[in-house]
């Protein structure tokens, strides 16, 4: 299927890195974590820490189908300040690839001009960050090459959503099937 990295940097959201990583992979997409910090293991904002597969330097991204950003606060500054990941993010939305962001980092695909004339979102109070996009309120958008998500409620609806854009309406849907996704919340 299709090949995907996903950028891991201390201060992550460990469900908004893990789940896209989980159900891409249930999906049969080659996913590989790829750490920005130069070193493997990466400290996430809720204490948890997690191993990526690669160090950015490590890896040849040519092969690449899809890039995604988690959010948490810190981790999106890492992101950000990131020139390499900031080239390769512009270099492969203007070669048409796909890239995704969630919570907090979709300010960075904003910075960089990626979501200018689209519907994306963001986490709630930084809309400001996506100049120029159609600011929306629901847990998932593909607008074009880019997928942005709202927070870390929405990070099944995210992974879902990169699994449909890559692999179809109804790989999409068999998955929801297979993990008995329902949205529905009975309290």
């Amino acid at each position: 299927m299709a090949k995907v990295y996903s950028f891991w940097a201390d201060g992550l959201e460990e469900i908004e890195a893990l789940t896209p990583v989980d159900v891409l992979r249930r999906a049969g997409n080659d996913v590989t974590t790829v750490s920005i910090m130069g070193r493997k293991t990466i400290h996430g904002s809720h204490g948890i820490d997690v191993v990526a597969d690669c160090l950015f330097e490590e890896a040849d991204f040519r092969d690449g189908s899809l890039f995604i950003l988690p959010g948490g606060g810190q981790g999106t500054q890492y992101l950000a300040g990131c020139a390499p990941l900031r080239e390769l993010l512009k270099e492969s939305c203007a070669a048409g690839k796909h890239v995704a962001a969630i919570c907090a980092a979709p300010s960075v695909l904003g910075s960089l001009g990626l979501v200018k004339g689209r519907k994306a979102v963001v986490y709630p109070g930084m809309e400001s960050t996506l100049t120029g996009a159609e600011v929306l309120d629901v847990p998932t958008v593909t607008d074009g090459p880019v997928t942005t998500g709202h927070g870390p409620g929405a990070s099944m609806d995210f992974a879902l959503e990169l699994v449909r854009v890559l692999n179809g309406e109804a790989a999409a849907k068999k998955l929801k099937e297979q993990m008995v996704f329902q949205h529905e919340t009975v309290v």
